[in-house]
């Protein structure tokens, strides 16, 4: 795993109903026992910005690649674990990656080299959403937003020294998402930023 992140630290951040995991027994024979499945299972990720996917309520699985977007053979297989702004996210369960899949272009990315790195850039922007505040101290509102900037660049610029995967493409994802928060959106409802710009 390139980023330590663990169940514990994330209840400390988020409280108990605010982490989304992923049952062991949804994944396709043999995926479970992945490290990136374990992950998904035992430790979660922060619901908000990244949404996990619902098992099927019949079969208790994960919907396959195939079923939601065009994929090649063998990606066709791997098990669908979410969905960020437009695009699902699917488990390469031989490599360990996360992949994003856009049907509306017909797309797919390489997006995370492991899932820690997928829990990892949640985490942060996440706590960045509901911990920022546009402060007394900035002389102006330029001012906050340049301090806003300036977080969410160092959490591009210190994910992609161990993972250059998710912000390596300006149109990624979450490269879309980091833009758009510090632009002012996507603060959470009763933040102190989303209070700070919305009074």
């Amino acid at each position: 795993m390139l980023f330590t992140v663990t169940r514990t630290q994330l209840v400390a951040l988020f409280g108990e109903d605010r982490i989304a995991t992923l049952p062991a027994a949804a994944f396709p024979p043999g995926t479970a026992r992945t490290e990136g499945a374990r992950l998904l299972h035992t430790v979660g990720a922060p619901t908000g910005t990244l949404s996990l996917r619902d098992p099927d309520p019949e079969s208790g699985l994960l919907p396959r690649v195939r079923e939601v977007a065009e994929a090649d053979e063998e990606a066709g297989e791997w098990p669908v674990i979410g969905w960020l702004l437009n695009a699902h996210l699917a488990l390469d369960p031989a490599s360990g990656a996360v992949h994003a899949f856009d049907p509306d272009e017909g797309t797919a990315q390489p997006l995370h080299s492991d899932v820690s790195s997928l829990v990892h850039v949640t985490l942060r922007l996440q706590r960045l959403l509901e911990e920022f505040a546009f402060s007394g101290e900035d002389a102006d509102e330029e001012a906050g937003f340049e301090r806003l900037d300036r977080e969410v660049e160092h959490i591009r610029r210190t994910t992609s020294e161990v993972d250059p995967l998710p912000f390596g493409d300006e149109e990624s994802v979450w490269s879309v998402v980091a833009d758009e928060i510090a632009a002012g959106q996507r603060f959470v409802a009763g933040s102190p930023g989303d209070a700070s710009l919305h009074g």
